[in-house]
């Protein structure tokens, strides 16, 4: 049975949140301070963490920076304010995916389901190696080397950096890559894309001012450049 810590602050959401997803085959246990999150990380070893931004002792965007590091499983945001800087943080710090509250807790399972996939998408079965110059992505270990040098990326980025390689020369849109990597359309407004984007291109060595390996296509999604990794 797979675990989810819940840091949540909310007494009544916290427990609707709970039963449901115990209902449909989760252990999941609740903190509701977040200075006690990191204790409870390291004993329960919880598969997923869901951390409320607004939570007493400690923020959850300062959980997510302080435990992304070492933390390798998903991290969900919560948040009660649908402002653009809160989401765009949280992903910085190193969440894989927000939701907006009050929550749906069918929409939540079925995020929550999307992140806990054990086969990831467009990741085969046999390890295969793409290649492109100096860049090397790795499906079996779900590594990347650039010039030779490891490069860390989270499983998502990872995910999204594998879907882009696979198609490269073809421009992708962001519809496929919502539905491909979180299991839901676009909306046509969420930038979770956008900032995972962003951060492949600061750890790939990509000019995030004027890229040339992975571009922006205005209007229809991103580019990945074959012949763009050559050694500068």
């Amino acid at each position: 049975m797979q675990k989810i810590l819940l840091a949540e602050d909310d007494h009544r959401l916290a427990a609707l949140v709970r039963d449901y997803l115990t209902d449909n085959g989760f252990e999941v246990a609740v903190e509701d301070r977040g200075d006690r999150v990191p204790e409870r990380v390291r004993q329960l070893q919880p598969d997923l963490l869901i951390l409320d931004i607004m939570l007493p002792g400690k923020d959850g965007l300062t959980l997510c920076r302080e435990l992304r590091p070492a933390f390798t499983g998903p991290i969900m945001m919560l948040t009660a304010r649908n402002e653009d800087a809160d989401q765009i943080l949280g992903l910085e710090f190193g969440a894989d995916d927000y939701v907006i509250k009050p929550a749906e807790p069918r929409i939540l399972l079925a995020r929550i389901r999307a992140l806990l996939r054990r086969i990831e998408p467009g990741i085969p079965s046999t390890p295969q190696t793409l290649s492109f110059g100096t860049l090397e992505v790795h499906s079996g270990s779900r590594s990347v080397e650039l010039e030779g040098a490891p490069i860390k990326l989270s499983s998502h980025e990872f995910d999204l950096l594998w879907l882009l390689a696979q198609r490269a020369g073809d421009v992708v849109g962001r519809d496929f890559l919502f539905r491909e990597l979180y299991g839901r359309p676009y909306d046509g407004m969420d930038r979770t894309i956008d900032v995972r984007v962003s951060q492949l291109r600061k750890k790939l060595g990509d000019n995030p001012d004027n890229p040339a390996r992975i571009k922006t296509i205005w209007g229809r999604g991103y580019l990945f450049i074959a012949d763009a990794w050559e050694a500068e």
